[in-house]
């Protein structure tokens, strides 16, 4: 597929800054934009150093602009030591990069004063083993505080050089019930040996992902600490990507905690949304786009919110979360069979950069409400099926909604139903009873004593089957995960569901664009400011991409 870049040129003649607006057509060549839509602000340039500010509206009528939304947008960037010359920017050679940003999602926050406390939950000295997928778990006693303090901020902590190697961090609460033993030693998550203190650790209490940074709750909310409802001991998860197989990495990666005893009017809660990590989630190999769904379905949020909450819950941020094969995600709202507006979305998703999305208004969850976690996958280069899982060559399709006031439930998901799935390849019966995962097959001939896997990678997958398949997945019953806080379940917990009848794919709002105006003190509600600081620079090119 061809894109249209679109490139904002600056270059300084006699000191002063000017902006031009071009873009690239299908064969890459650079063309001036008669629709002159980026506008200068501000520029500065000395020995070191060029600083642009300029502006340009959201969505411009331009067809050659790419609209501003939400989704992640790549900046990339370029530079010439020479001036712009008549015969138009010359070359940059190496001098360029990028970078993913989500332009409309701003951190809410001031900067946090010097004295507000803090501590890390931090690994010490992990050695990374050389496979490409590493889960690390260690459990951390919380400070013991005489009265109520509320989290306000969290930071990643990256040991220096492991930028790309800790894909995710999920903070979670664990059984109080324990002495101090269980922080002697750490131990790889999932494994079966896995100490039995970790499995008592069900409830996220925070999410951090790759090329996220850190997140302030609002001025009203935040997190709990030093009540007897609050987490005595937690369990830090640490995912260690390490694709090309690296030998010798030791980690001390983690998070930094500040509080404060300015207590807020509302505790945060976290819920997870979506799919349940498993193998049920199936994708066929070759498919340009392919869609999963993940149900919090209207019986979960109507028992938990019935109990806890019937008034509702407010949700004021929300972690999309995908691996390799995920191209978009949205987070999507039901109420009595009426979709409300979207939570969240992401339809640019990139694995190497995912944080926390506030949103513009919160939204309230009421009892009765469905939820569906949307995700979009291209599996084009792959010759095999991809799994739910745990690995980055595995997929998740998961929400975490971080709301307000906190009630009993941390997990809202679902599982699709496997039957229909090994139905649709031909198979006719397992062995049973099931003494073995994955399944055996019994029949047909040709899938005898295979494994469900084995059999769904023999199946001769086109994009026709394909997109049958997937048409089949998305209308399956599905097996609902309704979790409360204490490791306990809801009484929905296991049942099946039908999922909601909802418009496919989701329909967009339209966007609201408005053409450029020749001023450029223009004064408009969608209009994006952008600085750019870059070194040793004389002439700066950028543009937006996806």
């Amino acid at each position: 597929m061809a894109y249209s870049l679109r490139w904002g040129l600056l270059a300084f003649r006699n000191g002063e800054g000017k902006v031009s607006d071009y873009f690239t057509n299908a064969n890459r060549e650079l063309k001036k934009d008669a629709q002159q839509d980026y506008h200068l602000e501000y520029a500065m340039e000395n020995s070191t150093h060029t600083i642009i500010e300029f502006t340009r509206e959201l969505h411009t009528c331009d067809v050659n602009d790419k609209s501003i939304t939400e989704s992640t947008v790549r900046v990339i960037w370029a530079h010439h030591h020479e001036d712009v010359g008549e015969a138009g920017p010359r070359y940059h050679d190496s001098n360029r990069g990028t970078k993913s940003l989500r332009l409309l999602n701003p951190e809410k926050t001031s900067v946090l004063s010097t004295a507000v406390p803090y501590f890390d939950l931090v690994n010490q000295d992990v050695p990374i083993p050389n496979k490409g997928t590493t889960y690390w778990c260690q459990m951390f006693k919380i400070p013991v505080f005489q009265e109520k303090h509320h989290v306000i901020k969290v930071e990643p902590v990256i040991h220096r050089g492991h930028e790309s190697l800790v894909h995710h961090i999920l903070l979670y609460q664990c059984s109080s019930h324990f002495n101090d033993s269980v922080l002697d030693y750490g131990h790889e998550c999932y494994h079966p040996n896995m100490p039995d203190a970790f499995l008592t650790c069900e409830t996220v209490i925070f999410a951090w992902a790759i090329g996220g940074e850190g997140f302030s709750y609002p001025p009203h909310v935040g997190l709990s600490l030093g009540t007897p409802l609050d987490p005595r001991y937690v369990l830090l998860e640490v995912h260690y990507d390490n694709p090309t197989y690296k030998e010798g990495l030791i980690d001390n990666s983690g998070l930094r905690l500040f509080h404060t005893t300015d207590i807020r009017k509302y505790d945060a809660g976290v819920i997870e949304a979506g799919l349940w990590v498993s193998l049920f989630h199936t994708i066929p190999p070759g498919m340009p786009e392919f869609r999963s769904e993940g149900h919090c379905t209207l019986e979960c949020l109507e028992e938990a919110l019935e109990a806890e909450k019937p008034s509702g819950i407010h949700v004021f941020a929300v972690l999309l979360h995908a691996h390799l094969a995920g191209r978009g995600i949205r987070l999507r709202h039901f109420r009595k069979g009426e979709e409300m507006r979207l939570l969240a979305y992401d339809d640019d998703f990139d694995f190497n950069f995912q944080e926390f999305q506030y949103l513009k208004e919160e939204q309230t969850i009421l009892p009765g409400d469905n939820l569906i976690t949307e995700c979009r996958y291209n599996t084009k280069d792959r010759a095999r099926m991809t799994w739910g899982g745990l690995s980055t060559r595995n997929e998740m399709c998961l929400s975490y909604l971080l709301y307000y006031p906190r009630i009993n439930l941390t997990r809202c998901a679902s599982i699709p139903d496997i039957m229909e799935q090994l139905q649709f390849i031909g198979v006719k019966e397992i062995y049973r009873p099931v003494t073995t995962w994955p399944f055996i097959i019994k029949s047909p001939k040709q899938y005898k004593n295979l494994s469900f896997m084995d059999a769904m990678n023999k199946f001769k997958w086109a994009k026709k089957e394909g997109l049958s398949f997937n048409k089949l997945v998305l209308s399956l019953p599905v097996n609902v995960r309704c979790s409360k806080t204490d490791n306990a379940e809801w009484s929905i917990q296991g049942m099946t569901a039908l999922p909601p009848h909802v418009e496919r794919p989701y329909k967009a709002e339209p966007l609201v664009c408005a053409a450029s105006s020749s001023s450029p003190h223009r004064s408009h509600p969608l209009e994006l400011l952008v600085c750019f600081t870059v070194l040793g620079s004389t002439m700066l090119s950028t543009h937006l991409w996806s």
